[in-house]
């Protein structure tokens, strides 16, 4: 990554980055510095973060600026900047560097986004959900997972753009909503469905289809799937399919991965649901289990 050294001088600094999961132009960095000082550099993309603990200083646009714990880093693409800490214990924090292209894409053409001010702080509840956000981004393990969270990560920055206009959500009215979408996942479960291929079939930019479909659900696309999929195999265990059979037919990672989100969901493991349906009903007469449906909560007025 461009400006960070392959190795700090003192044992105290520490950082790392990666590439979030199926996305070129979207490299995430996570760091604690006491000691180094950041010579000037560039980033191709913006660099948008979160400052989590300590405060660094850093020379931006001709001018220094404090970024303290709880404060958001705002820098547009290609500007010279340098960083350092500006407290004894340093400063820690997470960044997104995002390519300009990757933006403009999830907006669907909007105008990518101009920010005024490089230090956006006194905003406490955007700080700590933008350190969630940015940690389940970097965390994602599959591609649409990924999509939910850099959705997450950037649906938190847009208000702070300058020319930001909040985007109508745009829930389609009479019937159940987005109901094509919903239509879609229960048709392929094991798809790996991505956010921009969801949104195309609602006719919505990424940006504004993943706001509107939590409007009209309580959740995202993803977790929705997630559900789905969850529910799918429920039914498979209580014919007698063996969890790790259940668990590649709905397309889940592994046996591990469905029974991590089946406790999350029914409050018992694959093993222990499949044996209570074993003692407590005969074979002869047991019944393929009701799976609650998942409803949309009531449509209410957006801007």
């Amino acid at each position: 990554m461009q400006g960070v050294p392959e190795h700090f001088d003192q044992p105290q600094d520490r950082a790392e980055f990666r590439r979030a999961t199926g996305h070129e132009g979207v490299e995430l960095y996570r760091a604690h510095i006491v000691h180094h000082q950041f010579a000037p550099h560039i980033h191709d993309g913006y660099g948008l973060g979160v400052i989590e603990a300590g405060q660094e200083r850093f020379d931006y646009r001709g001018r220094e600026h404090l970024a303290p714990a709880g404060a958001i880093v705002l820098m547009q693409p290609g500007e010279l900047h340098t960083g350092g800490p500006a407290s004894p214990q340093g400063w820690r924090y997470r960044m997104l560097y995002l390519d300009e292209a990757v933006l403009a894409a999830h907006l669907g053409g909007a105008p990518t986004w101009r920010f005024d001010s490089a230090v956006w702080s006194g905003d406490t509840a955007r700080a700590a959900a933008m350190v969630q956000a940015m940690a389940a981004l970097w965390q994602a393990e599959s591609a649409p997972a990924s999509d939910t969270a850099l959705a997450d990560v950037l649906a938190l920055l847009a208000p702070l753009a300058a020319d930001h206009q909040a985007p109508a959500c745009a829930v389609p009215v009479g019937g159940r909503p987005f109901q094509r979408v919903v239509d879609a996942l229960h048709a392929d479960l094991p798809r790996e469905w991505r956010l921009a291929e969801l949104s195309a079939l609602a006719g919505l930019s990424p940006f504004h289809f993943q706001r509107a479909f939590k409007a009209a659900y309580g959740i995202s696309p993803h977790q929705w799937r997630i559900a789905l999929r969850v529910a799918e195999a429920k039914r498979l265990l209580a014919r007698g399919v063996p969890a790790a059979e259940a668990a590649a037919a709905v397309g889940l990672v592994d046996q591990a991965h469905l029974t991590r989100r089946f406790a999350g969901m029914y409050g018992v493991t694959p093993a222990r649901y499949q044996r209570q349906l074993r003692t407590s009903v005969p074979v002869s007469a047991r019944a393929r289990p009701e799976v609650p449906a998942l409803r949309p909560r009531p449509s209410a007025p957006h801007g």
